[in-house]
């Protein structure tokens, strides 16, 4: 709140005073008689002189001034009044028998605020003292509000955190808070008369390459601030401080204008470097979370396989099976008298085959294991749901589930981290074989691959099992919790994130009669232009 200026309220509060100036002591009485019991403080002269040293001293608020004096004549006086900052506030009221327009208007021209002619009428003087010296009690509250204002804006400036400049329509610093004399490492006033661009923009210390709006380029945009009305908005640019070093802002230069023409313009500006500091650290921060959590995927995918040992070990098991058969075949067709060259030849073939898709299990499961690296690649959505049923047919035979396989047709590509979303898929296929197989249930899990009616393309697993409890399925997706004997309860959390960061939804719903389904969205959209690939955030 501003402090209030206690002689102004002492001026406004105290009792009206009147000087009454004129070399006639008739007329002076009839003025004092006049005026008299009203309750003003009334004051006498009988010449400009002794007027002069009354108003030095005691300020009266209104003076009823006689012109033809002689000496120091009424227009004299009030043009002496009114040039000194002491005396101008009081308000002159001309009484005169001069009523001609000349005299009335060199009255007015001196700085006289009314003129009465003489005779004068009674009632008519004191209906203009009194008008009068309510505008004058008006105009004295006005000042002291706008004492008030002063203070009160510089106390706001001075209080601010920003940096405030206001500048010239030549881009001259006219005024600066504090503010901008800390982040420039000196004093406010020493700011003042320097033009804005040469002091911040001008300096050959300015990193080049850092700092794309130089002396030249800033020049050109604050021309356009002041001769187009033009605001200018900077988020990241280098100040260069008095001493030559410089410091990182975010500016705003704003025009102020009159009749659409800006007169001045006002910088507001910010030091950033905490700010830098803070999101280089949060960006760090962000990058430590995101290997954790890639590390976390990337444990968790060894779990699986773990688990899927077995079935995986009878799955390459068939075909080295295979080939040790047919090896045998081939040695027999070698020691014959005669050689088979057509026997040999299919047998070779059924050799390279096998070896061929005991190869094949191995490379879906190494790829699968590694720790992904390449970051997300646009894939067909039917290349993927191929690449996740070949995976997750070695988990259903080991369980002796059928698996079901409904994928559309032609499906668009997706831009995704194909290692990640495998791991969702399977996740969601293995436990439902897990429901089925714990509860001694026979039947199918059902992989479904679709158009998702405008959201993407969905993935829904559902299969034949118990289902889950319903004091359970508000949980499914919360850390740590589990229903499993032996869970850890991050599997599907794990889901929820992978998907949640390639853009899709993961949900699950209850089977009418029984069972469950879960299913995840992925979103179809192009391979950001000019973009590099990077690896998928694994907040799984």
């Amino acid at each position: 709140m501003a402090t209030v200026d206690n002689k102004a309220v002492s001026k406004l509060s105290r009792q009206d005073q009147i000087l009454l100036v004129d070399d006639n002591p008739a007329n002076l009485k009839i003025l004092y008689e006049t005026l008299d019991g009203r309750g003003y403080k009334l004051l006498v002269a009988d010449s400009g002189e002794k007027a002069l040293s009354i108003v030095r001293k005691s300020h009266p608020d209104l003076i009823l001034l006689d012109v033809m004096m002689p000496g120091m004549d009424g227009f004299e006086v009030c043009r002496t009044l009114k040039q000194d900052p002491a005396t101008a506030s009081s308000s002159i009221i001309f009484l005169s028998a001069l009523d001609d327009t000349d005299s009335k208007v060199m009255g007015f021209d001196a700085g006289g605020v009314d003129y009465i002619s003489k005779p004068f009428q009674v009632k008519e003087v004191i209906a203009r003292v009194e008008t009068h010296l309510k505008i004058h009690r008006l105009e004295q509250q006005l000042e002291a509000r706008n004492r008030e204002l002063q203070i009160d804006k510089a106390s706001i400036l001075s209080a601010m955190s920003e940096g405030i400049y206001g500048l010239s329509r030549r881009g001259e610093i006219i005024f600066a808070n504090s503010a901008a004399g800390r982040m420039n490492a000196c004093d406010e006033d020493s700011l003042l008369g320097r033009s804005f661009v040469q002091l911040h923009f001008s300096q050959a210390e300015n990193p080049e390459g850092e700092n794309a709006f130089d002396l030249d380029r800033m020049t050109e945009r604050l021309q356009r601030v002041l001769s187009k009305n033009e605001a200018l908005r900077i988020g990241n640019a280098l100040f260069t401080r008095p001493d030559g070093s410089v410091y990182p802002v975010a500016f705003t230069v704003t025009p102020t204008a009159r009749d659409d023409h800006a007169t001045h313009a006002v910088v507001v500006f910010h030091d950033t470097t905490d700010e830098i500091k803070q999101a280089e650290e949060l960006e760090a921060a962000r990058q430590s979370a995101e290997a954790q959590r890639s590390q976390l995927a990337h444990i968790s995918r060894l779990s699986m396989m773990g688990e899927m040992a077995a079935g995986i070990a009878h799955e390459v098991n068939q075909p080295l099976t295979a080939i040790v058969n047919y090896i045998r075949v081939a040695n027999r067709i070698a020691k014959a008298e005669q050689l088979d060259k057509a026997l040999m030849d299919e047998t070779l073939k059924k050799i390279e085959s096998q070896c061929l898709r005991a190869s094949q299990v191995i490379q879906h499961i190494r790829d699968f294991v590694k720790k992904p690296l390449q970051g997300k690649e646009m894939l067909s959505a039917n290349a993927l749901a191929r690449d996740i049923l070949e995976l997750a047919e070695i988990e259903a035979k080991e369980h002796g589930i059928e698996l079901r396989a409904n994928i559309e047709p032609s499906l668009p590509e997706l831009y995704i981290e194909p290692v990640q979303v495998q791991q969702v898929a399977l996740n969601l296929l293995r436990n439902g074989m897990e429901a089925m197989g714990h509860a001694n249930m026979r039947g199918a899990v059902k992989f479904k691959v679709a158009q998702a009616n405008g959201k993407g393309i969905l993935f829904e697993v559902t299969d034949e099992g118990p289902g889950v409890a319903e004091e359970h399925q508000n949980n499914l997706f919360s850390p740590f919790f589990t229903t499993k004997k032996s869970g850890m309860g991050i599997g599907l959390t794990l889901c929820q994130s992978i998907i949640h960061s390639h853009g899709g939804e993961i949900g699950f719903r209850p089977g009418e009669s029984g069972g469950s389904t879960f299913y995840f969205t992925l979103p179809v959209r192009n391979k950001p232009v000019g973009k590099r690939d990077q690896p998928a955030e694994s907040a799984q």
